[in-house]
């Protein structure tokens, strides 16, 4: 109550309420934890430097990681392997993609922008084991074309 009084003695109060309010702004300083905006804002983004062969270091920004989230995997069948030659990729996208998000996660995963994208949805198979009855879920899959001449490293651990 001592901060709403009129007038106090100048010399016994004012030390001990200036002592306390350092006191209680270095404990919020301490406790202080980041904003939303701090953490997805521009500023945050995970800095990758990389040196080139001819000794030039660049900086880097690295994504914010929404790619992996509409790229699913890429399947990776006989068919999928013939249309590779055809600069075609076929993957699994996530349901509620489109063509626009996908040519773009195409990009910053890979760094190569596709001249074309075709989209499928398909339905999941129902199974029948005795009595009971399931169904798959339900998918979309994505055929990629990329410019003459550019290709993708899919089939790295097959």
């Amino acid at each position: 109550m001592a901060l709403f009084s009129k007038k106090k003695e100048e010399g016994s109060e004012k030390q001990p309420v200036e002592q306390e309010a350092k006191s209680v702004v270095a404990k919020k300083e301490a406790k202080a934890e980041p904003s939303m905006k701090e953490l997805y804002g521009e500023e945050n983004k995970a800095v990758v430097k990389k040196e080139t062969k001819d000794g030039k270091k660049t900086v880097v920004t690295a994504k914010n990681g929404q790619a992996y989230r509409i790229l699913i995997k890429p399947i990776i069948t006989e068919k999928g392997g013939s249309l590779a030659s055809m600069s075609k990729y076929v993957f699994e996208v996530a349901k509620n993609a489109n063509k626009i998000e996908v040519a773009k996660a195409i990009q910053e995963v890979y760094g190569i922008m596709p001249e074309k994208v075709n989209l499928m949805r398909l339905e999941g198979k129902t199974k029948q084991r005795g009595k009971v009855v399931g169904k798959r879920k339900d998918w979309k899959k994505a055929i990629v074309t990329l410019p003459k001449g550019k290709n993708i490293n899919v089939y790295e651990g097959v």
